[in-house]
This record gives structure tokens, C-alpha cells and sequence, in this order.
């Protein structure tokens, strides 16, 4: 049997996979903190502790790195998030409350184990829906789940025109990264504790009657 040049091609090595985790960590916490705008090669190299060619190397351009640091969690996340609506669903009929907790639960829980990346992700997410010009970018790693939910949410308020379901999906969205963004500031204004399983049920409470108010009187 011929082998194709592909096959030849050997696979990254361990150490190949090791650097380039390295450099998507650093760029998911550098691009966080300042913005694509704001960060540059020569800053993720530093928090890489690596050279500005391996950087350029495993991400390409800055434009590129970018994209490649929010493609890399946005698979992952909406696997979880697709398999836990479809166990729930298996379970019978959906609520606003239960659809909510498919698509918040998974990202809050990993938030929630104190792993910074997660939380450094969440600033990443809230750059992208903020800019215009990253519409490309959600289309593929965040739209298809998006329309998933919003088709899900159809289904429990069929009366519904999908433009305010889509509104009242993004309002929620956009409350879920404001808590995992700025829980400091509940915190500050006097709550004891801005995580956990109590503040994500809070969170799918004030969504689910944002949205059913919206959608039952609209």
C-alpha cells in the first residue's frame, strides 16, 4: 500500500504540543486583559516565556493567534453544552429555567473550579461579541449553538418572533459573562460570594423572567 505524503508527515511531538498549549494560554490571558488592539506578539511571547518566532510560528499573525484563541475552547464548550440539552430534553418537556442551565451550567461549573483560563475566556468571549468586526469569528464558534437555543426557545414560546427571542438570548449571554467578568463588583456591592451554585441559579432565575416577560407581554 502506497503511502500518501500526509502520512509521511510526522506528528507534532510532545514537546510541540506542550509549547503551543503554552502560547494559547498566554495569548488567551494577554488578549484578555488588553484587547487585540492593545496586545502584541512580542507581549504573548513574555508570557509564554518563549521567542517571538515560536509565536509566530504556532499562531501565525496576531490576527490569526486570535482566532485560533477562541476557536480553541468554543468546540469544547458547546459539545457540553449540546449534550447536557440533550440529556435534559430526554427527560421531558424544556422550560426557559432548563434551557438557561444547559447553556450557562457548563461554562459557570469550569469557571467555578478556579481555573483562570476559563475566567480569562470569558473577557476573550465578551471582546468578540463586542466587536463588529469578529462577526466571522462568532458566526463559526459561537452562532451554530446559539441558533440551536434559540430554536429550542421557540419551542416554548411559539407565539414568539424569533428577533426577540434572539434579543432576549444575547441579553443572557451577556448577563452570564458580566458575572463571570464582573463578579468583583457584586461582591463589592455587597454580596458574599459572587460564584457557585446559588449565583449560577440566581443568574437563570433573573434571565428566564427577563425573557418570559419579554416574549408573554412583546
Amino acid at each position: 500500500m502506497r503511502i500518501s505524503e500526509t502520512q509521511r508527515q510526522r506528528a507534532p511531538s510532545k514537546r510541540a504540543i506542550q509549547s503551543r498549549e503554552r502560547i494559547l494560554n498566554a495569548a488567551e490571558m494577554v488578549f484578555a486583559d488588553k484587547g487585540f488592539d492593545g496586545a502584541t506578539i512580542r507581549d504573548i511571547a513574555a508570557a509564554a516565556k518563549t521567542q517571538v518566532g515560536l509565536v509566530h510560528h504556532h499562531g501565525g499573525g496576531k490576527a490569526e493567534l486570535f482566532a485560533q484563541t477562541v476557536t480553541r475552547r468554543a468546540d469544547d464548550l458547546s459539545k457540553l453544552r449540546i449534550d447536557m440539552l440533550s440529556a435534559r430534553k430526554a427527560d421531558g418537556p424544556m422550560t426557559i429555567e432548563s434551557l438557561l442551565e444547559c447553556f450557562v451550567g457548563p461554562y459557570l461549573e469550569r469557571a467555578a473550579s478556579g481555573d483562570i483560563q476559563w475566567l480569562a475566556y470569558a473577557r476573550l468571549v465578551a471582546h468578540v461579541s463586542a466587536d463588529p468586526r469578529w462577526r466571522d469569528l462568532a458566526a463559526v464558534c459561537f452562532d451554530p449553538t446559539a441558533n440551536r437555543f434559540i430554536d429550542e426557545i421557540a419551542l416554548v414560546f411559539p407565539d414568539a418572533k424569533r428577533g426577540a427571542i434572539a434579543a432576549g438570548f444575547v441579553y443572557s449571554v451577556s448577563a452570564m459573562l458580566a458575572l463571570l467578568t464582573s463578579g468583583w463588583r457584586i461582591e463589592t456591592l455587597g454580596a458574599v460570594n459572587s460564584g457557585g451554585p446559588d449565583r449560577q441559579r440566581e443568574l437563570v432565575r433573573f434571565c428566564a423572567a427577563g425573557i418570559r416577560a419579554s416574549l408573554e407581554n412583546g
